[in-house]
């Protein structure tokens, strides 16, 4: 069966227990034009990046966001891949669009919306936190970072966590401000980002942990700067206080001195976070997700007193899935696949099976070529009963990665993350504790 066989596919994939299934019509790249208008924003650093060569981009939060610097004649994605992993790179995320919660109740209620124990971070450090709605469905895998002992920024992924906060608090009436501010992230990823960091704000970011912060300033510009990142790699992000006014000074700085480390802009890097196991929101989980089906069931904690959004919830769907009855029909895994070299991001989700006989079962989310693996690589959904490693399946991909057109390439499920980040993960660190969840 092709991928390309006019046959509604929503109908043949269980996905009874989603509102809004997930669509998985093979439309592909319709090649059509994005409108560039005022009613998306352009950030701050937006002319910088076009000026960097940016062609290609999406909207994310509302705003333009940049993917493609480096031209498809010229090495495309991949030649940006080299980049990040031998030298290092400098991406424009303003999109992370950070929220603050500021006041004296602002722990208390950053801990009633977090699963972490948000007690146990002290000021000038952050932590990867998930927030879910009473039924324990993720709304939101934001990087928090808590500057003071009343203060939190939360860097968001794709949603509108600024309006849950504001709606959770209309009625909880913690003592608090919730606000966008004016702080645009930048991040610096790959081996070379410590030096090149160092040689902007000096010798003590290097005493800065993973997930740390520090104040410095680049140019007279205030910076927070956090050892934070979506690569996998060594690097660090750089929140440019009024990014607005300031934008240029601190991204030319960054290009002047990343000069003879071989800096390159480039977009952020889904090719190295899909060999880390990171995953996108909006992309490998949503609004409909529960964190114990993709793969962040340890950000669940057992040891956190306070009550918090969704933990009744998030207890019962563990108590099933540890009896083997879990509320939900499929998983996310790790697969590798055959096919030629997946060199760009995928227009659809498509599709995976039992063999090439069946109907499909499930569906890729996050696919990639890993030239140190040898291989394509990706994130799917698949029934729980086939989640376990080793089980091969079959992946229908568009004609252009398949070696027969029209039949599917061979897929197994494997372990993730595929290569070993620089910094352990949350989870990767639980489980050398022996712990199946973090704190």
């Amino acid at each position: 069966m092709s991928n390309r066989d006019n046959v509604n596919y929503q109908q043949s994939i269980d996905q009874g227990e989603r509102l809004v299934p997930v669509n998985l019509r093979q439309t592909g790249d319709p090649g059509i034009q994005m409108l560039i208008s005022n009613r998306v924003r352009k950030s701050p650093y937006w002319h910088l990046s076009v000026e960097a060569g940016c062609w290609k981009a999406t909207v994310y939060n509302r705003m333009y966001h940049p993917r493609a610097y480096v031209r498809p004649e010229d090495g495309g994605a991949m030649e940006e891949y080299r980049a990040l992993v031998n030298d290092v790179t400098l991406w424009n995320v303003a999109v992370e669009r950070p929220i603050r919660v500021k006041g004296p109740d602002a722990e208390a209620f950053c801990n009633y919306v977090c699963t972490r124990d948000v007690t146990r971070v002290p000021p000038m450090m952050g932590r990867y936190v998930v927030l879910c709605d009473e039924q324990g469905h993720v709304l939101n895998d934001p990087v928090m970072l808590r500057v003071a002992d009343d203060e939190f920024w939360f860097t968001i992924s794709d949603s509108d966590l600024a309006y849950w906060f504001k709606g959770i608090n209309h009625g909880l009436r913690y003592d608090v401000s919730i606000d966008e501010i004016d702080v645009s992230p930048l991040q610096v990823q790959g081996p070379k980002s410590e030096d090149l960091i160092a040689d902007l704000v000096g010798e003590g970011v290097r005493e800065v942990p993973y997930y740390g912060l520090m104040a410095a300033t680049i140019e007279g510009v205030e910076v927070l700067i956090s050892q934070t990142g979506f690569s996998g790699e060594k690097g660090y992000e750089v929140y440019a206080y009024d990014s607005t006014l300031n934008a240029e000074t601190v991204w030319n700085a960054i290009l002047a001195k990343g000069e003879k480390y071989g800096l390159k802009v480039i977009a952020p890097a889904h090719h190295r976070r899909i060999a880390a196991g990171i995953l996108s929101y909006g992309q490998d989980l949503d609004h409909e997700t529960n964190p114990f089906q993709c793969n962040l069931g340890h950000m669940v904690p057992k040891a956190k007193e306070a009550d918090y959004i969704g933990r009744d919830a998030l207890e019962r769907t563990r108590e099933r899935v540890n009896a083997g009855d879990p509320p939900f029909s499929h998983q996310l895994v790790g697969l590798r696949i055959g096919g030629r070299p997946i060199e760009d991001y995928a227009p659809d989700f498509w599709l995976v099976g039992h063999d090439a006989g069946s109907d499909p079962c499930g569906w890729i989310t996050s696919p990639w070529y890993s030239p140190e693996l040898g291989t394509n690589i990706a994130m799917a959904y698949v029934p729980v009963s086939v989640a376990v490693i080793g089980t091969p399946l079959v992946a229908w991909l568009p004609d252009e990665f398949l070696d027969i057109p029209g039949q599917p390439v061979d897929a197994v499920v494997c372990e993730m993350p595929f290569r070993a980040s620089v910094n352990p993960s949350s989870r990767e660190r639980a489980k050398a504790a022996g712990r199946d969840f973090a704190y």
